[in-house]
């Protein structure tokens, strides 16, 4: 029965009770992890809330007088067209926040959940006024730490409580400082304020379109690779006409679309001028490419289809955080760019599963699962997801992994922090043993500094044993969204601003008669 051709009150009244919401469930799903994250401390090393904590914010008392209630939700049935010529439902009996009402101060905000983030921040952050004595060692040249001279400084460490009244966020400790420092925060003033409206536009109960995801396309249908419009375009997503819901669907696509960006065959990074892609770049992607985009063999689905299937792509994700609790359906966006290939996504790192033992209980260490593996194998037919809370450079040891080959392996590094103070010693150990595999290690950072960081540490501890595959720079599927520091208010910066990548010096033997 098709939509385009039935009345949708005939279809209301022939489809079971059960099937008026499945068509926004999944936005909510995806609302609820969006929603559930948040920018960490500056050190690289950070954690999840829990995926599934309910949202408070949705309760009407939370909303007051300021919602309105949306109309019954019509019935959603897919039609031949695909996803962006699907209705988009109401929400039935829900208060929302306006979108010209989402601006509130944080201590003020209709979310409980803001208002408790409010005072964290309250707790924990420190005035950046230059009168203050330091509370750390500047991280960066454009650290507010790095204004606090010795000598100037006369004033004690003061927490901030005062709410800038044009961005909403707690930035000061008292009313004149914030005053006589409006000149320095008026830089990021605008960007504050933007983040503001986002995290209650997140929790303003309105049904979010731009979470809902279309399936498989034909492969005559060629993605379009050079930049979110057009990629959105190709992939016939849902129209997504407002800033804000750009930045709140990129803010989830960047993590499968940063890898897929780099290994794709049309990707927008080449070896012309301004490619950024190296000579030994071009190498090593080539042979990933030869697997994720195989000819055609023939297969069928009877018995004489029959065709021997090659190995999955195995992408290692070192050092995963909130990546590895991003909801699936997320994931499988990256099969849809590639779709005669298979993929295993392996998360490593000791928060990998931070705060996520409601959703999946660690398993006990068995000699049949010595490192308490979690393995999610029916997400799709093309993709399995293996989560390890554990140490990479342990399993390395182990030889779990080994053997690796450079036409079916992939590091993935988000946001590391190879040269933080605060992390570096952890990679230390790390970081030969990649270079050991000859397999590309691709890492992407929260600024251009942290990316430049991460590679002059690289530079430092193992000089001229790596090849450079692609240069450090923007990324062209980077979070459009502005993520906060709840430790400290005043430094602000995207999901995987950067990318760049290398691999382990290949050393080639020629003979020579004598």
């Amino acid at each position: 029965m098709n939509s385009g051709y039935t009345c949708l009150r005939c279809l209301k009244g022939g489809l079971p009770g059960s099937l008026t919401r499945s068509g926004s469930q999944r936005g909510r799903t995806l609302q609820r992890w969006i929603t559930t994250s948040y920018k960490p401390s500056a050190a690289p090393v950070h954690s999840t809330r829990q995926l599934s904590e309910p949202l408070k914010s949705r309760a009407a008392s939370s909303l007051g007088y300021q919602g309105q209630y949306a109309k019954n939700e019509p019935v959603e049935i897919p039609t031949p067209g695909g996803l962006a010529f699907t209705p988009i439902p109401d929400l039935e009996g829900r208060p929302l926040l306006q979108p010209n009402n989402l601006f509130h101060s944080f201590s003020n905000s209709p979310s409980p959940e803001i208002r408790r983030r409010a005072a964290f921040m309250k707790q924990n952050a420190y005035c950046p006024h230059p009168s203050h004595h330091q509370t750390r060692l500047p991280s960066a040249p454009h650290d507010p730490e790095a204004r606090k001279v010795s000598g100037s400084a006369s004033l004690p460490p003061a927490h901030v409580k005062f709410e800038c009244p044009d961005c909403g966020v707690p930035v000061s400790c008292s009313e004149e400082h914030w005053a006589d420092d409006y000149e320095s925060h008026l830089e990021i003033c605008d960007a504050l304020r933007e983040i503001n409206e986002d995290d209650h536009d997140l929790r303003s109960g309105r049904f979010f379109p731009e979470f809902e995801y279309p399936g498989p396309q034909i492969e005559e249908a060629l993605v379009n690779m050079t930049n979110w419009d057009t990629y959105l375009y190709s992939r016939e997503f849902r129209a997504i006409n407002e800033a804000r819901s750009m930045r709140q669907a990129t803010r989830l696509l960047t993590y499968p679309m940063t890898i897929g960006s780099v290994l794709h065959e049309l990707s927008p990074y080449n070896i012309r001028r301004g490619g950024r892609l190296t000579t030994e770049g071009l190498k090593s992607l080539s042979a990933l490419r030869y697997t994720l985009h195989p000819p055609r063999s023939g297969a069928g689905i009877d018995i004489k289809g029959l065709r021997p299937n090659p190995p999955p792509v195995r992408i290692f994700i070192l050092g995963a955080r909130a990546e590895s609790s991003l909801p699936r359906e997320v994931w499988v966006q990256l099969t849809h760019i590639f779709p005669r290939a298979t993929f295993h996504l392996v998360f490593i790192g000791p928060e990998s599963m931070a705060n996520r033992d409601s959703e999946f209980p660690l398993p006990e260490r068995t000699p049949g699962n010595p490192f308490g593996a979690i393995v999610e194998a029916r997400i799709s037919h093309q993709i399995k997801i293996s989560t390890f809370v554990e140490y990479y450079h342990t399993l390395h040891n182990a030889g779990l992994f080994y053997p690796y080959d450079p036409y079916f392996d992939c590091f993935m590094l988000y946001h590391p922090g190879l040269g933080h103070p605060a992390s570096s010693h952890e990679w230390e150990e790390t970081l030969p043993q990649l270079l050991e595999t000859k397999v590309p290690i691709i890492c992407t950072g929260y600024t251009e500094w942290d990316m430049q960081r991460d590679r002059k540490w690289v530079e430092e501890k193992v000089g001229g044993e790596y090849d450079l595959l692609m240069e450090p720079g923007e990324n062209r599927f980077r979070s459009l969204r502005w993520d906060l520091n709840d430790l400290d208010p005043s430094d602000i910066s995207c999901g995987n601003w950067g990318v760049w990548a290398f691999r382990g010096k290949r050393y080639e033997t020629t003979r020579r008669d004598v």
